[in-house]
């Protein structure tokens, strides 16, 4: 794989390849559809057996059971999948085609068990109306709206899988985790958890008197929904991989705010749903499952170990921000005041962290922007995970206040990425590089870097470069020696198929200087030599980060970017009109526990959940 002129292919897969995996995809889908028509012409019994005695343990329905460890199993094969490709990518480069790519697998049989496990959610019940809000599909045929959601969100992610070499062939390789159709394997995958948090819910008949709390259903109960919401987390946080490799391409400042936006959503909710210790165990959850599969990925595998959020400072504030009555008794008061915490106390714990897990850590250049877009994030998270809890608790404000609450955290998240998007290039920066040799072969080199003009960065987020794609990654932040004079403080390598840059951040600057690039025959791309005393031009760093994108001309790309946003807001609001269907249905059938204490219903816009104070 590792040649001097890159040979692999730079777009669409070879067609053999493409039959050889819609095959794989056909025949489990026969084998799915198989046992679906089987088990309801009753034909055979092993999914209700496999089902019952996993619900026996678990203490649920076997449509809730079978689907829920089915999926569960599925989400951490595809997330173990994806962060290891995402490894592989950045210490190799392209594949050789996907079905060459181990990682691939992974992803393509976990996100077809998330698919799985949803279809199987909507045809176990037999004889029964699954929960209190359940769809009639066919008569004498009534689906759970967990399942419908799970099956949403599943297909969603799956369909991402086949459009990525779709997009590929049109667009290119946009080697970068936030490409459209990643973003569909990422969203559907994280949010098919609301999915089966719905369908546990719907499991236990929205008749019973679980307010939330630990005391009801014991520890077994509080272990799920502890999974769960450290599901969500571990969900929302792919989103932030290319930093947690320390291979970003945008500012900086986006980091905080993906952090905060889902320790708001995830932690939020996992206090208001679970009770006491809720976002404590979830964050614990997190942290056991993503420090395992770095150490998988990274000296298992061999390959680039990934970093991750931390999430303990921001859990620690939600827990004691629980303690006040006062707050806890308005869910969307406390997401609100939760997400400003998040966005400041916890945003000051993650940037401690970063100082010992990563290269490019947090500095004083995104202070105040970075502060400022974490506690949008926080907020805006924290209002969902408000109404993600209140759903789950069958007790959601009236549905003018739900969704303004929704379209407004939504506009404020996506103003912020935009914001966090908008970078500036200079069309007046150039970099003289001084190259010592320190080996031959492979080669590598000490690196001195003279910017002119001089004063061009202030106080800048990263003066650094990178190396990667030649089987490994050196990410180097320069010492300062003088006025915009820097250098390198370990050998970089220069040679073979790695790809080496200068990258400058200095608040909306963004830009690269290349210093060596290999011949890609398939891109019909020269060399670019690292020579000493040579002196390059600033570009804007995606035309060598992503080398492989094609110029797509007549707004085709704008087009097809709007059609998977169309898709993600289509996906979103199913899975609002799921929680508010649950909610709203669960809650008409039986009143919510402790009703004594509550106003009467539609005297208040943002009703109580429980009195967590008194937990």
């Amino acid at each position: 794989m590792l040649l001097a002129a890159d040979t692999r292919p730079a777009g669409g897969a070879a067609i053999g390849e493409v039959i050889l995996a819609t095959g794989i995809g056909a025949a489990l889908t026969a084998v799915l559809l198989g046992l679906v028509f089987l088990h309801r012409t009753r034909r055979s019994t092993i999914l209700t057996r496999i089902g019952n005695r996993l619900g026996k343990a678990t203490g649920v329905p076997a449509w809730v059971a079978l689907p829920t460890i089915l999926t569960t199993i599925s989400l951490l094969v595809a997330l173990l999948g994806m962060l290891w490709d995402i490894a592989l990518h950045i210490g190799v480069g392209r594949d050789e085609g996907p079905l060459a790519n181990p990682a691939h697998f992974l992803i393509l049989f976990g996100l077809f068990g998330v698919f799985a496990g949803g279809v199987l959610a909507c045809s176990m019940p037999l004889d029964e109306k699954p929960g209190p809000s359940a769809v009639r599909f066919l008569r004498g045929w009534d689906v759970p709206v967990g399942g419908i959601l799970l099956t949403a969100a599943g297909f969603y992610a799956l369909l991402g899988f086949p459009l990525d070499d779709v997009w590929h062939r049109m667009f290119g390789q946009d080697v970068t985790l936030w490409g459209p159709t990643h973003l569909m394997l990422i969203g559907g995958a994280g949010l098919s958890i609301v999915g089966l948090l719905v369908l546990e819910q719907e499991g236990h008949g929205g008749l019973s008197t679980d307010d939330g709390d630990r005391k009801v259903g014991q520890t077994a109960r509080f272990i799920r929904q502890a999974s769960a919401m450290g599901g969500l987390l571990l969900g929302l946080s792919v989103f932030q991989g290319e930093y947690d490799f320390d291979v970003p391409q945008f500012r900086l400042v986006l980091e905080p705010l993906m952090i905060a936006g889902a320790a708001g959503l995830a932690l939020v909710a996992a206090r208001l749903f679970m009770g006491r210790g809720g976002a404590i165990a979830a964050t614990v959850f997190f942290l056991v499952i993503r420090g395992g599969i770095a150490l998988v990925v990274g000296p298992g595998l061999g390959e680039i170990t990934p970093g991750f959020p931390l999430y303990l400072g921001s859990a620690v504030v939600v827990e004691l921000l629980a303690l006040s009555v006062a707050l806890a008794r308005k869910p969307l008061v406390f997401g609100a005041v939760a997400g400003v915490l998040i966005g400041t106390i916890g945003h000051a714990t993650e940037w401690g962290w970063t100082q010992f897990t990563q290269e490019l850590s947090w500095t004083s250049d995104i202070l105040v922007e970075g502060t400022l877009m974490g506690i949008v994030g926080g907020v805006a998270g924290g209002l969902l995970g408000a109404l993600l809890a209140s759903g789950l608790r069958r007790r959601l404000p009236r549905p003018a206040v739900a969704r303004t609450v929704l379209v407004g955290s939504l506009v404020a998240i996506a103003a912020a990425v935009t914001n966090g998007l908008i970078a500036t290039v200079p069309d007046d920066l150039e970099a003289t590089f001084a190259i010592e040799d320190v080996q031959n072969d492979p080669r590598t080199a000490n690196i001195s870097v003279q910017l002119e003009p001089a004063d061009f960065v202030d106080d800048p987020a990263w003066v650094q470069i990178t190396s990667w794609q030649g089987d490994g990654l050196v990410v180097n932040t320069l010492e300062r020696t003088g006025e915009g004079a820097y250098r390198t403080t370990e050998p970089i390598p220069v040679d073979g198929t790695w790809k080496a840059l200068l990258r400058v951040h200095d608040g909306r600057v963004l830009t690269a200087v290349p210093i060596y690039l290999p011949e890609d025959q398939a891109l019909g791309e020269e060399e670019i030599p690292a020579e000493d005393g040579m002196t390059r031009g600033a570009i804007p760093e995606v035309e060598i980060l992503q080398r492989e994108l094609k110029d797509s001309g007549g707004g085709l790309w704008t087009v097809a970017n709007l059609v998977v946003l169309a898709c993600t807001l289509a996906l979103v609001a199913a899975i609002s009109w799921g929680v508010g269907r649950y909610s709203r249905r669960a809650s008409s059938r039986e009143p919510y526990p402790d009703t004594a204490a509550d106003p009467p219903a539609g005297d208040d816009a943002d009703r109580p959940t429980s009195d967590l104070g008194r937990r």
